[in-house]
């Protein structure tokens, strides 16, 4: 064994300038299929963090403009939501599907202050299950309760990007519960903090429902219905209920029951199916491309093989000679191919979790905003040690597979030939 591997050593040494070519062809396939599926885990990350702040099993319904006329009505007039939509969506109708049903308004272009310091802000109304719908979560203090809506109280929730603002810099949380602030001419008091969220540029104060309506005289307006559901497992059951629920809303508003566009829905389950399958189609793409960069690498030492073969022709045919036999010709050949993938494939290995490292500190850290969020570019973008081993894996079964063919040459090159070569 150690007489073998010396003889791999000295071949690799007389041709440095082939066995480098090779070895960088081997390692830039690993190195570009580790960083590939490295970025893609990223961008997959940061499009399901996006969703991360919400109950799966909810949809929001807004009111839009209708599209067609119905009724002897003309089409382009807005749909107003209002309480008598939120009593269809609790009747016997959908009780099936539905479980919990909210609904919120917002009061914008609110100047909210704490001494000296003011800032620019917006109430949302909302109901106790809001909160738990959109995973709002607490940091000191306590949530909205149902006592504070059925009183109509002048309580707060605020995030903590309003108590640094308010305070200056401080991240006094706990210190910020039970004092008042300033939200446009009245006085609320502030009942807790609530987490803010990393892709938000814009937070919100919430207040009780019934609160923000009674003060800002909404009268029984909403902005939108919020609710959870359950036994809609695939795509086209959420489908059909959505065209149910759409019909039960808009003839109640005397709009064509079949009109899309006059009530927009946000479905977050199937939002969510979409986007694993989508995460699904890029993985695969990412593995296809990276698997033939790989081949271009395993391609690569099957030539220089071929080459080493033809070049030392002479010499196989000496060893033969005097007493090889085929398989000691081969094991050479194998072990050469075998050398060469995995000493460069563990070297691009390493380069691409690195490489994943530095993704991740830079452009993993930057952000862009798309539709007033701030949505992040890079999240954790890696990949498991086990699957950048199996790649590296790979590749050395494939590299000896590409040399199995030029040691099989070499093995059946006979003897009185070989000497006859130059």
């Amino acid at each position: 064994m150690r007489d073998l591997f010396v003889e791999i050593l000295e071949s690799l040494r007389r041709n440095k300038l082939r066995t480098a070519l090779t070895g960088f062809s081997v390692a830039w396939g690993i190195f570009m299929i580790i960083v590939l599926l490295g970025a893609g885990n990223g961008l997959m990350n940061a499009f399901m963090n996006q969703g991360r702040d919400v109950l799966v099993n909810t949809m929001q319904i807004n009111g839009w403009f209708t599209s067609m006329p119905y009724d002897g009505l003309k089409s382009g007039r807005y749909i107003q939501l209002n309480q008598k939509d939120v009593a269809v969506t609790r009747s016997g109708l959908f009780s099936e599907n539905i479980d919990q049903v909210t609904a919120s308004l917002t009061q914008n272009g609110m100047k909210v202050g704490y001494g000296k310091r003011t800032m620019d802000g917006y109430l949302r109304g909302i109901y106790p299950e809001y909160r738990e719908m959109n995973k709002i979560e607490i940091v000191a203090g306590r949530s909205l309760n149902p006592q504070d809506i059925s009183d109509s109280k002048k309580v707060a929730l605020v995030a903590m990007s309003h108590v640094k603002n308010l305070l200056d810099g401080k991240q006094d949380y706990e210190g910020m519960v039970g004092r008042y602030v300033k939200v446009g001419n009245l006085m609320y008091q502030v009942v807790g903090v609530y987490k803010s969220r990393e892709d938000s540029m814009w937070e919100e104060i919430y207040v009780p429902f019934t609160t923000l309506r009674t003060i800002y005289q909404k009268g029984d307006v909403l902005e939108n219905i919020v609710f959870t559901f359950h036994g809609l497992e695939s795509e086209q059951e959420n489908i059909e209920f959505q065209k149910r629920y759409q019909a039960a809303i808009l003839t109640r508003h005397r709009a064509h029951p079949e009109d899309r566009a006059a009530l927009w829905v946000w479905n977050r389950y199937t939002q969510n199916l979409q986007m694993e399958k989508a995460t699904g189609i890029l993985r695969t793409a990412l593995w296809i491309i990276g698997l033939f960069t790989l081949l271009s690498g395993i391609v690569g030492v099957s030539n220089i093989m071929l080459i080493t073969v033809k070049e030392r022709t002479r010499e196989f045919g000496v060893r033969k000679a005097i007493g090889a036999n085929p398989w000691q010709i081969t094991k050479l050949i194998l072990a050469e191919s075998v050398t060469i993938t995995a000493f460069f494939g563990y070297v691009g290995m390493i380069l691409g979790l690195l490489a994943c490292e530095v993704l991740d500190k830079t452009v993993g850290q930057s952000s862009m905003e798309l539709l007033g969020e701030s949505v992040q570019m890079l999240k954790d973008p890696f990949v498991g040690v086990d699957v950048a081993l199996e790649a590296t894996l790979l590749l050395i079964v494939a590299g000896t597979v590409a040399g199995l063919f030029p040691a099989i040459k070499a093995a059946r090159v006979r003897p009185i030939e070989a000497l006859r070569a130059e």
